[in-house]
Formats: structure tokens, sequence, C-alpha cells
């Protein structure tokens, strides 16, 4: 049966355009509108001209399209904003006629989720930002706050457009205040990868995380010349604001990559352990890690003298699902570890004291540190576990001088203010202001378990002694001194430092079979799972602290 109603478009009949006829195909010719439109977009989606992209690439670092295909799923990214151009019409900027105006900014998914990216294109006027570079960012901002779903910002900027004046500053301004609007609300991710200067640092310091590059990323407020200039000091580029100088030093940066796309990989790992935004919970992952496996290593842990170092990263793997943990801030305040993993397939927010590193004592640097990332993952519904094994807070006139008091309350403020399931093991030590900061029970932690081997004590059984017993010591003969503290310190540890005396008043639920540590623990957070429904606790913006 021929269709007589034909091409809507063309006009052909059903006859001619099923080709039943014998006469020739008639070509069709392309209108000159969509030939202009596609010239257009496709001189826009080019990027800056072919000798600034030759640089860009010569540097070793990818164009700005190039970054966001390495990041989001397969042909997810949809643009907007892409034919917007500078207001500028100062020194020549809008007759450029610069498409995008420097910036990349749409939705892409990322493991089948979706996400808000915007990727500052350096080819183009050097990724400055002007007005409408700003404006692009906002409203991907604003769009992605009212859809619930991730920021993600790529930066490679010389920072203000110089041309554009206060309107450029006024930019940055609208920008800080959506990244304080979109704190708590949705998670946000700064990639640093190239430079970041002046006002333009402030925004990533807003975010949650951030991430650098090795060699190509830098963030100063001021650079090497400016500070040579106004203190004499000399200093390059890395040492000022390379990435290893924000992991390690100033804590500004959360993760630091060996290339692009070895960073583009991490930031996949990350989004898989967080929520969409505050109204959800943290993927589960399915796990054949059963929950009943035990952790011979924790027995060994009881043996070992409670002054010796070790890495508690080992206990976070034997503990975690497939023995998988993402650390967060690896290379700053090292005395204690933060970071992700799964127990039962559940996301858990880990927080534990580091012996191998300042013996796990509390200090100013560690205090922000925990403070910080205890307040996102309360913030995104992910429960809490914390591995005590402290000495107390590092002494010293530089931390008090410091400020240790402020910053570690913190510390205490944060878990206070915590109100995801909050589960506690002490494993080794815990003694004085320390042992309350670390989620103790009075300070609301909802189950809080210790190892047999744990002593948990105003202060250290050894320098106990030396206060309650120091007439005794001082009267006892030079050769008699040791015998007679190891024995009075093992008669304190007995009566006030041990696990079964705090278990006693109720300041612990429970002291544990350690290689049943896993299993007690994963049965804690399933029974604590409906403690908080998502999006019905009050919104906590996370404040740079």
């Amino acid at each position: 049966m021929t269709d007589l109603m034909g091409d809507p478009i063309t006009g052909a009949t059903g006859a001619e355009s099923t080709g039943k006829k014998a006469h020739p195909k008639k070509v069709r010719v392309v209108p000159d509108t969509l030939k202009k439109f596609r010239e257009i977009h496709a001189q826009a989606a080019a990027g800056g001209p072919p000798e600034k992209i030759a640089a860009q690439k010569a540097k070793g670092k990818l164009t700005a399209q190039e970054r966001i295909a390495y990041l989001v799923d397969e042909g997810s990214f949809q643009e907007i904003g892409l034919l917007m151009e500078s207001r500028c019409t100062d020194f020549g900027i809008k007759d450029k006629h610069i498409k995008g105006d420097g910036v990349i900014t749409g939705f892409g998914r990322i493991g089948g989720r979706p996400a808000a990216i915007f990727s500052e294109d350096f080819t183009q006027l050097g990724g400055s930002l002007g007005r409408t570079h700003a404006d692009k960012i906002t409203r991907l901002m604003d769009m992605a706050i009212d859809a619930r779903i991730p920021i993600i910002g790529i930066l490679d900027s010389g920072g203000a457009r110089i041309q554009e004046g206060v309107d450029s500053l006024d930019g940055y301004g609208e920008i800080f205040l959506r990244n304080t609007r979109a704190s708590g609300v949705v998670p946000q991710i700064s990639i640093i990868l190239g430079p970041c200067a002046g006002g333009a640092v402030y925004s990533p310091a807003l975010t949650d995380f951030v991430f650098m590059v090795k060699g190509i990323s830098h963030m100063f407020v001021t650079g090497p010349e400016v500070v040579k200039a106004a203190t004499g000091e000399e200093v390059d580029f890395e040492t000022l604001g390379g990435s290893m100088t924000h992991a390690s030093k100033s804590g500004v940066c959360h993760f630091v990559a060996n290339s692009e796309s070895d960073c583009f990989r991490q930031v996949k790992e990350l989004m898989s352990f967080l929520p969409q935004n505050r109204s959800e919970s943290a993927p589960v992952q399915e796990t054949k890690d059963s929950p009943n496996r035990k952790i011979a290593l924790l027995e060994k842990l009881c043996e070992i003298d409670a002054r010796k170092p070790y890495r508690v990263h080992h206990i976070i793997w034997w503990l975690s699902d497939d023995h998988k943990f993402l650390e967060v801030h690896h290379a700053f305040a090292k005395n204690i570890v933060v970071g992700f993993i799964r127990m039962g397939g559940q996301v858990v927010g880990v927080i534990a004291n580091n012996p191998s590193h300042m013996a796990g004592a509390l200090d100013i640097n560690a205090s922000d540190k925990a403070a910080r990332f205890i307040r996102f993952v309360n913030g995104f519904n992910i429960p809490i576990l914390t591995l005590v094994d402290v000495p107390g807070y590092w002494p010293g006139v530089a931390q008090e001088h410091g400020g240790i008091i402020r910053h570690g309350a913190k510390l205490l403020y944060a878990y206070s203010e915590a109100s995801v399931p909050k589960i506690t093991l002490v494993l080794r030590k815990a003694y004085g202001g320390a042992y309350i900061a670390m989620s103790s029970k009075l300070m609301g932690g909802d189950i809080n378990f210790s190892l047999p081997s744990a002593e948990i004590a105003v202060m250290g059984p050894r320098g106990a002694i030396e206060i309650l017993y120091s007439r005794q010591i001082k009267e006892a003969k030079d050769e008699e001194k040791e015998a007679l503290r190891a024995k009075l310190a093992k008669e304190y540890s007995d009566k006030f430092a041990s696990p079964y005396q705090t278990a006693s008043t109720g300041s612990i639920d429970e002291v544990i079979e350690p290689a049943e540590s896993r299993t007690r623990l994963i049965e804690a957070f399933r029974m604590l799972a409906g403690k908080r429904r998502p999006g019905q606790q009050e919104r906590t913006g996370n404040i740079p602290l």
C-alpha cells in the first residue's frame, strides 16, 4: 500500500520516498541556516586557536574538552552556554567574538549518575574570568543546586580578566556565594589543572575536595614575583604553591595525582563513595567479602607494647570490604588518618589516630583535618567509624601559641554536632582530653567498643605513677627504681586504665573479641542504619576549618 501522505519536510510522496520508481534520487540540499549553525557550532567547539592548543599540549596538559571527556561517561556530556560571548567593549575583546568566553559548562554522567561540570579553557584568553565566564559558571551552579547534583570545577585560569575591571571581581564574588549556598547541599569538587591565583583560589577552598596534579597545578594568593617585591623572599612556583606544598603543608589539597588521567580516575573513585546530595544515602555496593571474616591482626595488636608505633592503615584495610580504603588528605597531618571504606557494602567515613607519626597525638593540623572531614560526612549521611590509639595532645609552646585549644575545640564540636551513626573502637590507648575528643561515649558516641588490651585513663600509667608515687620512687635505691616503676605502672593500669573498669561505668559499651571486630562493627552499623533519615537533618555547610 502506497503512503500518499509523503515526507512532511521534503514533500515527497510515499512512492517517491520508497524509491519504487526508477528515476534518479534527488540530493538533499542543506539549508543555509543549518550550514551557518554547524559552522558556528564547530568554531565554538574547537576552543582556542591551533597555536594556543599546541602550546597547551606542549606543557603536557589536556584541552578543556578532552578533560571533560576523560571525566564523564562516554557520550553523556550536554553543553550549555556554548555560544555566549563577552560583553566587554574595551581592548577589542568584543571584536574577537570568542564563543564560550573561556569556559565550558554543562551536564554529564559519572558512573551513570548526573553531575554539573565546568572546565576553564586556557587556550581562550588564558582562561581568565570575565563577567560572561562567571555568569556561565553561576548559572550552572544554580541549576545543579536546584537539581540536587554534584558540582565539579576544572580550573586552569590566569585569574581575573584585567580588561573587564571590577566586573571580573564581581564574578568571583558571585561564584563564592554559590559555593557557600551549595555547601552541605551537594558535594563540590575542584580539580586544579594549571594556574589558580589571586581571588580564584578561594572558590576551591570553599569546596569539599581539591585535586591537584604534580608539575602542572599551582595555587597561590600572590605569585613569586609579588612575594619577592613585598617580602624579599625568593621562591619558585612549585615551592610556593605546587601540589605537594598544598598537600603536605597548607592542607588545601586533598588528593595529588601523577597525571591528568590519573587525577580523573581518582575523582571518579571518590564520586563512587558520595551521595548525590544531602537528601540521599551514599551508594551501596555489593561485596563477596564476608561480614564474618576474622581479623587475626587485631589479636597481634593486643600483644604489642602501647609505646610501639604501627601504621593504622593496616587495621583499616583489614576492617574494610575487599581491603579497599580511599584515604583523604594522605600527606597532611599524618598523625590522624581519614577517608572512606565500605563495611558490608555500606559507605563509612573513618577517622583514626596513626601511631606511626607523632605517636598518633592530636595537634592543630590533625584537629582541623578530622573536624572538617567529620562535618562533611555528617552533612551527607555517611556513618562514622573512629579508631582510637591516642596518647593525648601534642605538647609544646608552638602548639599552645598556635591555638591548639581553639583548633582542638573544632574536633570536639564536629563530633558533638554529628548526628549520623557514630561507632568507636579503642584499639590500644586513650588518654586524657584526647580520649574525650575521639568520639567518646559521653560526647555522643552511639556504640563504643574496646579491645581487651586497651588502656583508658587520665594519663599513661608511667606518667601517672611519677605523680602519684613520686616520694616512693625518689626514696627507692637506684637499682630498684626501674622495677618499682614497672610494678606500680602495672598496678595503676590494672586498677585505673583497664577497659573493664571503663566498661563498668558505661563509658565503654563492650570489650570485644579482637578477631571479631569487623563482624561486630558491621552489625552495629546495620542496627543504627535508621538513626537519621537523609534530608531531615538541619543543613550545615562544610565551612573551611
